[in-house]
């Protein structure tokens, strides 16, 4: 058995000299941070305009020149690790501003007012005074262009929708004329209508600043820009409603952009996960096929033989009484904290015990979060709620059940995301910026193995719903993938959830919605199996190995930071690092 390491957080005594050393690096990240919001700060008023990408751009270019004056050599482990983590930060803030820029050209054909009110606005941010009549005579032409647009592309679905064949002995209708503006795809439109909506915001902004202050302005500025305002909502709201076809409706269409594998590729790069998408999928088969096994053992405790979706069914059935779902969370939260706690598992300060409370989801919110969540403070609890039909009411109450909270609430809470987020806000703050979901979600998803592991779950209904929640992991990692690779469309991602994990369907749904609908990164949620994954495989080299105590090894793990995983480990291990590091770590190379 090797010995146990020590770890610096741990030692009371601090040499000054080394100190200062090590705060070197991180002085740098603060710095760095401190520009990028007061950046952010400085270009609020406009809207990712080209003046803003390319000030942007320098920025980034600028601070990767200073990395490269830093001797990486001289760094200790933690300092090459805060190097590591600023360079990939720079070096994926670049790529991702350079899909940002090749997004705006390609929506630009149907943003024909952006270009005019980014120049307002970015010559309000240069301090230049704004000429009344030369301002009106930007914005007078812009609502009839956004009309005259809106008709070109009202033609261009007319065209687009299928023709009837022509009955018999009818003559074949003309062809209809060429539309001089294609229809841009459906996910596309969304972005042209959120784009229209943040310049409408911008224009706003710039206008408010001005009325009633400059002299001249109001009389010369308010009939064009009241024309452009309304124009633009109208504009926005054809396009979603008419062109999407997204009303705020339970049946609006799942709309999604497939990235591509190259694109994929890319971004686990930057996550530090060395292995392709389709490594990936194996693993969460894998896995998948392993929880059903595991389904099917606590269906034979239930008495259903090997039919572990009757199993589930009579599961989802133990809902609580209305009022009772705040009930169970705390009751459940009480649960969890004093599993870890007695058997010294990991340490739970007090305030963060005492510091969370609960807010019941509305039905709206639960149309994209079905299920308990955190944030930040609260945890938020799906329940039905009395405005809801009735066949939705008994989805989402079936669809967090007692025995499903039993394994969301550690999840949430302690030892997960609560005590996560209350621990990073006081370790190393300031590598929050670097956050991962591979981290961040898979802290909380390897909790979830790691209390299956010690017999956390005691009756069949709770393992059933612990496995439910785990098969909903792997299958993320499954659609995800494959929607980004273009091997399933959103049809098929919801009939996976529901026929082969046992997701309701409204759940399932509002689960793809938020998949694909762009709020997150196509990588998010493969981060909570694989971060699991990675995490439980770093414990088994730790602590298996002999270098730490349970306690030691989790309560470490909160002390670095929401980082890659890979990088955790480096820390741990003490491993060697250099300027160029690429991640090589199999984390998956033993398989289960």
């Amino acid at each position: 058995m090797l010995p146990r390491m020590l770890f610096a957080f741990a030692l009371p005594i601090f040499l000054p000299w080394a100190s200062a050393r090590a705060d070197a690096m991180r002085a740098r990240i603060e710095h760095f941070q401190a520009d990028t919001e007061l950046l952010s700060r400085h270009w609020s008023i406009s809207g990712d305009s080209e003046s803003e990408l390319a000030r942007e751009r320098k920025l980034l270019n600028d601070w990767h020149a200073r990395l490269e004056e830093v001797d990486f050599a001289g760094l200790s482990n933690d300092e090459a690790i805060d190097y590591l983590l600023l360079r990939n930060k720079l070096e994926s803030s670049l790529s991702g501003l350079a899909k940002r820029e090749e997004e705006r050209r390609e929506l630009a054909a149907w943003l024909p007012a952006r270009g005019a009110i980014d120049a307002l606005a970015d010559a309000r941010v240069r301090g230049e005074p704004v000429v009344p009549e030369k301002a009106a005579g930007a914005l007078a032409p812009l609502a009839e262009r956004l009309a005259k647009l809106q008709e070109e592309l009202n033609a261009a679905k007319e065209v687009a929708k299928p023709k009837k064949a022509p009955a018999e002995g009818e003559l074949p209708k003309e062809k209809p004329t060429p539309v001089k503006t294609p229809l841009p795809s459906p996910y596309d439109v969304l972005r042209v209508a959120e784009a229209t909506g943040e310049s409408a915001g911008s224009l706003k902004r710039w206008f408010e600043n001005h009325d009633g202050f400059t002299p001249e302005f109001s009389w010369w500025v308010r009939e064009p820009y009241d024309r452009t305002i309304k124009a633009m909502e109208d504009y926005a709201k054809f396009l979603r409603e008419e062109i999407a076809g997204v009303k705020g409706k339970e049946e609006d269409p799942l709309l999604g952009k497939v990235i591509g594998e190259e694109e994929l590729q890319r971004q686990l790069r930057f996550e530090f996960i060395p292995y392709t998408p389709a490594e990936l999928i194996a693993v969460a088969e894998r896995e998948f096929s392993w929880c059903e096994e595991q389904m099917k053992a606590a269906a034979l405790e239930m008495g259903l033989g090997d039919e572990w979706k009757k199993a589930l069914a009579r599961t989802k059935l133990r809902y609580v009484k209305p009022g009772d779902q705040e009930k169970v969370a705390r009751e459940e939260g009480r649960e969890a904290i004093d599993f870890v706690r007695s058997r010294q598992l990991v340490t739970v300060p007090p305030d963060c015990e005492e510091w969370w409370g609960t807010r019941m989801l509305s039905t709206d919110e639960q149309k994209h979060t079905p299920y308990a969540a955190y944030a930040g403070h609260d945890m938020l609890i799906a329940y039905a709620n009395d405005d809801m039909k009735h066949a939705d009411k008994l989805m989402t109450m079936r669809g967090n059940s007692r025995p499903f909270m039993h394994n969301v609430v550690p999840h949430e809470l302690i030892p997960g995301h609560h005590l996560q987020n209350f621990m990073a806000a006081r370790h190393r703050p300031y590598r929050r910026m670097f956050g991962t979901p591979f981290f961040v979600e898979g802290w909380a998803l390897y909790w979830e193995m790691r209390l299956w592991d010690l017999g956390y779950h005691d009756t069949p209904e709770e393992k059933i719903g612990a496995l439910f929640w785990r098969m909903h992991r792997c299958a993320r990692i499954i659609i995800t993938l494959k929607f980004h690779l273009g091997e399933m469309k959103p049809k098929e991602m919801v009939t996976f959830l529901t026929d082969r994990v046992g997701h309701e369907a409204f759940g399932a749904k509002s689960e793809v919605r938020r998949y694909i609908k762009g709020d997150y990164s196509p990588l998010y949620q493969a981060g909570y199996m694989l971060g699991g994954l990675q995490i439980r495989t770093l414990h088994k080299e730790v602590v298996g190995g002999g270098r730490m105590t349970e306690k030691e090894f989790h309560d470490a793990v909160l002390t670095l930071g929401p980082i890659p995983v890979e990088l955790v480990r480096a820390s741990l291990l003490g491993a060697p690092l250099k300027p160029n590091y690429v991640a090589g770590w199999k984390f998956d190379a033993e398989g289960r």
